[in-house]
């Protein structure tokens, strides 16, 4: 009779381990389904470096727990830092076209989240949130008096901030600075592109490219 029952058995047995298990619900669409709170009495201590590196435990929206490394956790969650300017230190000629220029920045002394594009000379946030934006320009040649010359922030090529204003003259001498800046608040989401002009009313424009007088920095402070 024992023989009997031997394959019924392990055949349930066999269906219990791959079958999957419900707490508090009798739809489980896991191996374990909890549709409740977890509670652990108990968690040891693990000191182990690579655990940290590499078995950090998160959960979705759904409540799925998945694993992930900690840089993955550190690079969704950090925070655009940047500041760029020009590779280049030799002055750089604009050609003015319906009063503005894109400025060319090219090079990214620092960009801890990847997020500048020396080749477009654009920024695209990986996070939606609000970032301060500021940006300096510098005239290397001789403006003459009344000339009009600036700097803008543009997102998603329409201008948002703008330093733009005439040098003035004194006995016909430009006694105006050279340096254009500006400094703002932009709420920004993942889809936009922010881009800088150089404006005038001159058919182009000389700048300098020296890391200290024309640059850049974003940062995101919410």
């Amino acid at each position: 009779m024992e023989k009997k029952f031997t394959l019924p058995v392990l055949l349930f047995i066999s269906n219990l381990l791959v079958a999957q298990v419900g707490i508090g619900t009798t739809d489980p669409t896991s191996t374990l389904d909890v549709n409740g709170t977890l509670r652990v009495r108990t968690l040891p201590a693990y000191n182990s470096a690579t655990a940290t590196k590499d078995s950090v435990l998160v959960a979705d929206g759904l409540g799925n727990i998945k694993r992930v490394t900690a840089k993955q956790l550190y690079d969704n969650s950090i925070k655009t830092l940047i500041k760029g300017s020009f590779a280049s230190s030799s002055p750089l000629s604009l050609s003015i076209l319906s009063g503005s220029a894109k400025i060319p920045f090219d090079f990214a002394e620092f960009d801890v989240n990847n997020e500048f594009n020396i080749s477009t000379n654009s920024f695209t946030p990986k996070q939606d949130g609000i970032y301060e934006i500021s940006v300096q320009i510098k005239s290397s040649g001789v403006l003459s008096a009344s000339t009009n010359f600036g700097v803008s922030v543009l997102k998603n090529g329409v201008i948002i901030n703008r330093s733009n204003f005439p040098n003035v003259g004194v006995l016909g001498i430009n006694v105006t600075p050279p340096i254009r800046n500006l400094s703002t608040l932009v709420q920004l989401t993942t889809t936009d592109v922010i881009t800088f002009r150089a404006n005038s009313d001159l058919i182009s424009v000389s700048i300098l490219a020296t890391r200290e007088d024309c640059f850049f920095t974003i940062k995101q402070v919410r």
